[in-house]
């Protein structure tokens, strides 16, 4: 009988295996790879003659201050942003005759009017919008909430931003969490403290979070390359580490769009020869836009039901600082949109729209209900933008009350 305990034994080491894998994986980032290699045959790239429409969004977590930067180098880097994005980009047009769009994602702890007054400004002149970021730590969800209400306000009174509800008027806002800690979700419980945030945020309006991708850091949800929603866990972290795939009818209430970058092995950029790098829609200087990288996106398929002609591709920078001057408003980024405009002139399947988060929002919501209308068509298709009607407050507060924002800027770190 020693073959049974052999086997027995076996298959207890798999057991183990598939027990302690899961858990050491995801302690060092890399949880998501399992379900990765599960969904591989959903990965493919799009054919010649398959009608792609490359929905194509930058989301910036804009940190003038990045790096203790002090307001007077704060402002020059929103100064050269302003200048230098029409300079550079005002010349390529996408398939509905817009300009680069890019959404900056400001956050609260950074509040100063001049920065917010002159990203308005770019914003009103048709080069993007702002959003909402945020770095906290130890928070609470009384303070959490407060804040959040207090900046969404003062982005819409003061400076004329951020959008409103085709129906009912409600001001909505797009999130990204700084530090990556969504829902209490870094393991060490540091960048955060609130357990329960998607019903604050849903509760303040805010329509979609575009945290993710964040590996290979320990927060990325197990759930990759898919629009998802997420509903609150009472009483435990990580409520978006699980979720129901966008376009489902079983979908639970309340629930926050979660929409997500594209996450890939990069096989062609290999470690030590051997182990495949990540491809995780991030542009810095190690990681420029190209062509190749935008293949990988587009294999990704992160799509919606019913509109497999859409290809959602939400990439993510830290664009403020000098040191992503070079590639976001220098030379890369100018060949890399003029390779699109190439591609799209040689094939008549190829067509690339430029997108805000609140467009991708809108279009991710018309491809759910079934819209077979054009991307410019579903561009308004549940929000509207208030910078189109709105106009500058002559007579506005210069920021948040002190006490509004008590508690939500973390002490010293490297924000992200």
């Amino acid at each position: 009988m020693d073959w049974m305990f052999w086997i027995g034994l076996a298959l207890a080491f798999v057991l183990v295996a598939l027990w302690y894998l899961p858990r050491v994986l995801t302690k060092r980032g890399y949880g998501w790879l399992v379900p990765y290699f599960f969904t591989r045959g959903k990965r493919r790239p799009p054919r010649e003659d398959e009608p792609v429409h490359v929905l194509l969004c930058i989301t910036d977590h804009y940190e003038p201050k990045a790096g203790k930067a002090s307001r007077e180098q704060g402002r020059a880097r929103v100064e050269h942003w302003v200048r230098e994005y029409p300079r550079q980009f005002d010349r390529f047009r996408d398939a509905d005759g817009r300009p680069p769009q890019y959404s900056f994602f400001f956050p609260i702890e950074e509040y100063e009017p001049e920065y917010l007054d002159a990203l308005a400004d770019l914003c009103r002149a048709g080069y993007g919008e702002v959003e909402v970021h945020l770095h906290h730590a130890d928070d609470t969800p009384e303070n959490l909430r407060g804040g959040l209400i207090a900046f969404r306000d003062l982005l819409v009174e003061r400076h004329g931003l951020l959008c409103r509800d085709r129906r009912t008027g409600q001001t909505r806002y797009a999130f990204i969490h700084g530090n990556w800690g969504l829902c209490n979700s870094r393991p060490d419980g540091s960048w955060c403290g609130v357990d329960g945030e998607i019903p604050i945020l849903l509760e303040t309006g805010c329509y979609a979070d575009f945290t993710f991708p964040s590996a290979p850091d320990p927060t990325q949800p197990p759930l990759v390359n898919r629009l998802y929603y997420a509903v609150d866990q009472p009483g435990r972290p990580r409520s978006h580490f699980q979720g129901w795939d966008i376009g489902r009818r079983d979908i639970p209430e309340p629930s926050l769009l979660l929409i997500q970058g594209p996450l890939l092995l990069d096989w062609n950029r290999l470690k030590f020869g051997v182990l495949p790098r990540i491809e995780n829609a991030c542009l810095q200087a190690t990681q420029p836009p190209s062509m190749e990288r935008l293949d990988a996106w587009l294999r990704a398929r992160v799509q919606v039901p019913g509109r497999p002609d859409w290809f959602f591709v939400k990439l993510h920078a830290h664009g403020a600082p000098e040191n992503a001057h070079d590639i976001l408003l220098g030379d890369p980024m100018v060949r890399f949109h003029e390779a699109l405009a190439r591609r799209a002139a040689a094939n008549p399947n190829f067509h690339v729209h430029y997108v805000t988060a609140r467009e991708m929002y809108n279009l991710a919501k018309a491809a759910e209900a079934g819209f077979q209308g054009t991307v410019a068509e579903a561009r308004d298709y549940a929000l509207v933008s208030n910078i189109k009607t709105a106009s500058r407050a002559a007579s506005a507060p210069g920021g948040l009350r002190r006490s509004t924002l008590q508690g939500l800027t973390p002490p010293g770190s490297l924000l992200v």
